[in-house]
């Protein structure tokens, strides 16, 4: 209930959420507002928005609806970001939490691995795993989510660090708690804020990336995502410049959103902040 009011008394988190909302019903609601398949001609290409009550925002190189495919895409779009995400919080968490504890070999070991996950840059290695393994959504999402942890795991293994040595954890141990209740009940639920906080510039990157894997034509091309239109309007995007830039500001209002939802968990969460209010 605490973390409840706290996050109703942030003016940004509420901004995030009615921009998630709206995201979200429009990803729900796509089959309703737009039942045929968003991938088939609709209409004469290259309408501009406005030119047909039809389509109200026009339509793509292809002849396609643009307001179907941004609806449809909204699903889409957030399910990978949501997905990747939880795959990297997920793996980070795990592996962060685990060395940030035991310190010592299992320490000096994890972050070896960490490091060489972040040697190659994210992007590079994620183009690797699309070649190697295929391009479908699937394979995309579960990929973005493998190259995304070490940062998640860093940030929480400093937490631990941090908490390992605290009080209240002392006390636990002089109390006979195994390490697994240490780990689950203690530490992690006070490590978590700036994880929270850092999970929505996964999820805000995870979109970004694969809008990028689809402007370069290596995302899945038979599902209606942001970036696939993006991707769609590469090649008239000096004169017909709307095709790319309506998803794009949908990318944008996204990545806003989930920012702003991160930032006003944070306050929620962090007994500090929310302890000051």
């Amino acid at each position: 209930m605490r973390v409840l009011k706290a996050y109703a008394r942030s003016p940004a988190a509420l901004i995030g959420s009615a921009i998630l909302l709206a995201l979200l019903v429009m990803g729900l609601g796509a089959s309703w507002f737009y039942p045929n398949d968003p991938l088939g001609l609709a209409g004469r290409p290259l309408q501009w928005p406005g030119a047909n009550p039809r389509f109200p925002l026009g339509t793509d190189p292809s002849g396609r609806d643009i307001a179907a495919q941004l609806f449809h895409g909204a699903r889409i779009s957030l399910l990978i970001g949501f997905v990747a995400t939880s795959i990297a919080v997920v793996i980070g968490i795990a592996i962060g939490a685990v060395a940030g504890f035991y310190g010592g070999a299992i320490d000096t070991a994890l972050m070896r691995l960490t490091e060489a996950f972040q040697t190659v840059p994210n992007f590079l290695l994620l183009l690797v795993l699309v070649a190697v393994f295929g391009s479908t959504l699937q394979t995309v999402t579960i990929a973005i989510g493998v190259v995304s942890w070490p940062p998640v795991a860093r940030l929480t293994r400093a937490e631990f660090l941090s908490l390992r040595t605290r009080e209240f954890v002392q006390a636990c141990r002089i109390q006979g708690l195994g390490d697994v209740h240490l780990i689950l009940r203690e530490v992690l639920p006070n490590a978590l804020p700036p994880v929270i906080v850092y999970a929505s510039v996964v999820m805000a990157v995870a979109i970004l990336l694969e809008s990028a894997l689809a402007f370069l034509q290596l995302s899945d091309p038979n599902v209606p995502s942001w970036g696939n239109l993006i991707g769609l309007g590469r090649s008239v995007l000096r004169t017909e410049w709307y095709v790319s830039a309506i998803p794009g500001f949908a990318i944008l209002l996204t990545i806003l959103g989930v920012s702003l939802v991160g930032q006003g968990l944070n306050d929620a969460l962090n007994p500090r902040l929310a302890g000051g209010r």
